[in-house]
């Protein structure tokens, strides 16, 4: 099987990471984006198995206890998000290099279980304040889980030297032009545009 090279965007919630990872792979077809499992409740703008795979709380201790993920982590209280090995087996089996958005401690955990075939980027915002605006913006939080989320965003901070990159998220437009080069740099060996 394929085995190629994986990608880890991480940062903390409003640092821009998922448009960074919507644009690449709208501009590599080489590239697959690793869905990871979850037990939150989903969005109205998911797609199940394309945004994330929502299952319930038994069902993801089930797949824990069997060994199913290759990194998990209960974010809030009965909140999980995993990878599942069957996802990167997926991604693998159509000869696609994995692109992963997720959080700081399942980036390092991943980054530890494929050190050689892992390139890990943490997308800093410009400040905490225009991160925790961004937040307040989206409008998708209740006033309780923007507070665990900015309290969040302060450790998750604490991890920036924790990684292979900081892709610094001012200006999208550059920040966006500087991960397709650390994409193409980590593929080919140089930037091909």
């Amino acid at each position: 099987m394929f085995e190629g090279k994986m990608f880890i965007f991480t940062a903390p919630s409003g640092a821009g990471k998922t448009t960074v990872v919507k644009h690449l792979l709208a501009k590599y077809d080489n590239l697959g984006f690793s869905v990871s499992a979850t037990t939150r409740s989903k969005r109205d703008h998911e797609t199940e198995g394309k945004d994330y795979y929502f299952i319930s709380v038994s069902d993801f201790k089930s797949k824990v206890a069997n060994g199913d993920f290759i990194e998990w982590e209960e974010v809030y209280h009965d909140q999980y998000y995993g990878t599942l090995k069957s996802e990167v087996d997926r991604i693998w089996e159509l000869g696609k290099h994995l692109v992963f958005d997720i959080d700081v401690r399942g980036a390092k955990n991943i980054k530890s279980l494929y050190p050689q075939e892992c390139m890990s980027v943490f997308v800093r915002p410009p400040s905490i304040d225009t991160l925790i605006n961004r937040l307040i913006k989206r409008n998708t939080e209740t006033q309780e889980s923007l507070q665990k989320r900015i309290s969040k965003i302060r450790k998750e901070m604490e991890y920036e030297n924790s990684f292979d990159m900081v892709l610094v998220n001012d200006e999208l437009e550059i920040a966006l032009i500087e991960a397709e080069h650390i994409v193409e740099t980590f593929i080919y060996g140089v930037p091909t545009t």
